[in-house]
């Protein structure tokens, strides 16, 4: 049902589109006619409109992956270099936020570990919208940051590093099919501040999924069964995106051509000092305004990204 409103709402779309254009190049072509010159500029305005729309709707024709209309779960891990890079993670985890907020997305934080002395050290956020995983698709892998340091007294330039996952929210039983007897689930209590902030309960939960040896934790909220929900959430996420993985590199083999998300292979660069530049090394597309970028204004670079990616085909 949900697959059937989506095709439901995209064919509208298009119809009615159509339909503006038809209307709009009726009344044109009777004011040429008549010789009319007063709705000029609300010609101009309608068909800028259009053509904004025309270009969000072919857009969409690349978002067709399997998965690409589903929320997304997006883990951000912090880089070696202590305090400089869980501050770079928690940057990029507010520009993330930042961009759902734009976009009328809803963000929510699923799991977190906090720095020591600023920043986090990873965290778990689900993004909430339609195509948000179609988007955030283009943002995984390495994120580095060159700035001079606000944690170093001697002022000196820094570079850090973050890595960016990201899963598409599925159903258990629809999307993958998980055995009890795969699972191994442990609970044990959550880290805290000390004082009152320790938990006097094993209210936190690990997941391993024996199989592939993938686990997952949580001990962001109080109640284990809350914990272990969100666990299983994101458990699944990386099944499934690793099962994408897989088919991603049979296709690798036959293009000769493979990049992976992983540790070492950053795909961009924000630099704030001597300079200010973002550039993504995957298509070049750059741009000047880092305080932009870093405040949500990623969608160009998605674009560039999802756009560069689509086949002749």
């Amino acid at each position: 049902m949900r697959r059937l409103s989506g095709l439901k709402e995209e064919v509208d779309s298009w119809r009615s589109l159509d339909e503006k254009a038809t209307s709009l190049g009726e009344l044109l072509a009777l004011s040429i006619e008549e010789k009319d010159n007063s709705l000029r500029d609300t010609f101009s305005e309608e068909l800028a409109d259009i053509q904004r729309t025309l270009a969000e709707l072919e857009f969409k024709l690349v978002l067709s992956g399997p998965y690409d209309q589903r929320n997304a779960i997006m883990a951000l891990h912090a880089g070696a270099g202590g305090v400089e890079s869980q501050d770079w993670a928690s940057m990029l985890m507010r520009m993330y936020m930042r961009w759902a907020e734009r976009r009328g997305y809803k963000g929510e934080l699923l799991d977190v570990s906090v720095g020591e002395e600023a920043g986090i050290k990873s965290a778990v956020v689900q993004i909430s919208g339609e195509y948000a995983y179609g988007y955030l698709k283009a943002e995984r892998g390495v994120h580095r940051l060159v700035r001079i340091s606000p944690f170093d007294s001697a002022h000196a330039r820094h570079t850090s590093f973050a890595l960016m996952e990201v899963m598409p929210e599925v159903e258990e039983g629809v999307d993958v099919v998980i055995k009890p007897d795969d699972l191994r689930i442990d609970v044990f209590r959550a880290g805290g501040a000390g004082g009152q902030s320790v938990q006097k309960n094993s209210t936190a939960v690990r997941i391993t999924h024996l199989p592939t040896g993938i686990k997952v934790s949580c001990q962001n909220e109080r109640s284990q069964h809350q914990n272990k929900e969100i666990a299983m959430r994101i458990l699944m996420g990386r099944l499934v995106e690793r099962e994408l993985e897989e088919k991603a590199k049979e296709m690798a083999k036959l293009k000769g051509d493979h990049i992976s998300p992983e540790w070492g292979n950053q795909i961009r660069s924000y630099v704030l000092h001597p300079y200010k530049m973002v550039k993504d090394h995957r298509t070049n597309f750059e741009t000047s305004d880092a305080d932009g970028v870093l405040d949500g204004d990623v969608d160009e670079f998605m674009r560039a990204y999802l756009t560069s990616t689509v086949g002749p085909d």
